[in-house]
């Protein structure tokens, strides 16, 4: 039976609201720095928890975690350059209603659908952990192989108005999440005998090529005081608060599939950010097209999705012992070293702790609010600087930012040739949102297919025999096919149009 007086006690010791509040302070401001993820804020405070008590480490994680993906939102709202991997879904949202000075409502969705994305997983967490936990046990690598696939139907969605160019950017993707060693039979392919390509592309890298490097190759020669006005900051609150309300069912869809996404092992925060955004881009597209409502919409869902992943990953994690994603096993790591041994016996032999657990999720989510505020604040004062000393200050974050990742100088080449191919294939209308997509979801459909052909020594069947499967699988084969059908209607009635013209 669990005693909320002592989980009461436990949450309210100034030494755990202490630590709160300093990791929270210390992942924005690793998150608000492109290339510097929330997973690397985890990893970077495992030295300093180690000597914590059990309750302050865990929290330690749990809060600056949250407050880094949030935080990625900022540079990609404010400079097009997304600070973390899941908030490259709404970048280009962002950052065009910052230019058009609305740069307090692009980051003020974000901030408070974050901090309700974030709520409702803890609600889930709280009540429905043990439930959650079984169905996402009950996925095999067939469900997994359908789900990277219907992933991909986002990028029918991301891909803008030329379908093609989105495909050819897709399969661009994919073909360089090919790179490195093959997941079945440990053969290299396509390293050219490097060995820094042995372990494929580094997301991060190519993220911050793409859009951070080729931004700034972009504005090389922009004048500062053009763009000065779009960072002018009103009143967050009054702004924001008339205009959220109408988004409240995006926000909770959002929430959801994070939570749903983050309860899978191994989908993570920015596949749950891809598919909430695609949903909710199809759902603008109707009747609104791209204005400023439907944006705002989209930035609502994908970061309600972003925070809610997070809690989503830790019903597997506190349930079963199985890391949703690769925040939750730093967590799990450090759960053993303090003696706190997840899985089921841990809600029966010791409850009070599991839900001053999930008790610290609230209390993190509801601080992004207040500590966002004052970082899109801070932020914005130093956008105000000359552009000659903020983009040689921007540069040396993608620099640092890529070479604390993979510890190499390859990876700041790889940043380079990025940048540079980034630069090109907008300067010709190619998207760059489905690249990313086909490189984050690449590795996991080769590997869930080839695991899934071993399995049943080739048989195609299999992919159709469960009935989670199944009806993923024909739900997939529906999308894509309604996607097609979609675009040669359009295309035939544009042709028409013009005939009769």
């Amino acid at each position: 039976m669990v005693n909320p007086l002592a989980i009461l006690q436990q949450i309210s010791d100034p030494h755990l609201l202490l630590v709160i509040f300093a990791s929270a302070v210390y992942g924005l401001v690793i998150g608000a720095i492109p290339g510097l993820t929330a997973l690397m804020a985890s990893a970077l405070l495992v030295p300093f928890i180690i000597f914590m008590e059990p309750l302050p480490a865990i929290a330690s994680i749990i809060t600056a975690s949250a407050m880094a993906i949030f935080a990625g939102d900022i540079p990609g709202a404010m400079l097009r350059m997304p600070g973390t991997p899941a908030s490259a879904a709404y970048t280009d949202d962002a950052h065009d209603l910052t230019l058009k000075g609305k740069t307090v409502m692009a980051l003020g969705a974000g901030l408070f659908a974050s901090a309700a994305g974030g709520l409702l997983s803890a609600v889930v967490l709280t009540l429905a952990a043990p439930s959650l936990a079984r169905i996402a046990l009950a996925f095999s690598s067939v469900e997994y192989f359908w789900l990277g696939v219907l992933g991909l139907s986002c990028a029918t969605f991301v891909a803008g108005p030329s379908l093609l160019k989105g495909l050819a950017s897709l399969f661009l993707g994919l073909s360089l999440a090919t790179i490195g060693m093959d997941p079945v039979s440990g053969i290299p392919r396509f390293t050219f005998g490097s060995t820094n390509l042995m372990g494929g592309l580094g997301l991060i890298p190519v993220l911050i090529g793409l859009f951070a490097i080729s931004e700034l190759l972009r504005n090389a020669n922009a004048e500062f005081h053009g763009r000065a006005g779009t960072h002018r900051m009103g009143p967050i609150f009054s702004t924001i608060g008339q205009r959220l309300w109408p988004h409240k069912l995006g926000v909770l869809r959002g929430g959801l599939i994070g939570t749903v996404v983050g309860a899978l092992p191994g989908a993570g925060s920015d596949i749950a950010a891809w598919i909430s955004y695609a949903i909710a881009r199809r759902g603008s597209r109707i009747g609104r097209n791209d204005d400023e409502k439907g944006a705002v919409e989209r930035i609502m869902s994908a970061s309600a999705a972003n925070n809610a992943s997070l809690g989503g990953a830790y019903i597997p994690a506190t349930v079963f012992g199985i890391p949703g994603d690769a925040i939750t096993a730093i967590v799990i790591s450090v759960m053993f070293i303090k003696g706190i041994n997840p899985g089921p016996t841990l809600f029966l032999n010791n409850p009070e702790t599991i839900y001053t657990i999930f008790a610290i999720f609230f209390i993190a989510n509801l601080l992004i609010v207040p500590l966002g505020i004052l970082c899109i604040r801070g932020f914005g004062l130093i956008l105000k600087l000359p552009t000659n000393f903020v983009s040689p200050v921007i540069l040396m974050f993608c620099i640092l930012g890529a070479f604390s990742v993979e510890n190499t100088l390859f990876a700041v080449g790889l940043i380079a040739l990025f940048g540079v191919l980034g630069y090109l294939m907008e300067a010709n209308g190619i998207p760059l949102a489905p690249a990313i997509l086909g490189l984050i979801l690449g590795p996991l459909i080769e590997q869930t297919f080839m695991t899934t052909m071993l399995k049943s020594q080739g048989d195609l069947t299999i992919f159709f025999e469960r009935p989670i499967a199944a009806a993923i699988g024909v739900f997939t084969i529906v999308v894509w096919l309604a996607a097609i059908g979609m675009k040669a209607f359009s295309d035939g009635a544009k042709h028409e149009m013009h005939s009769h013209v």
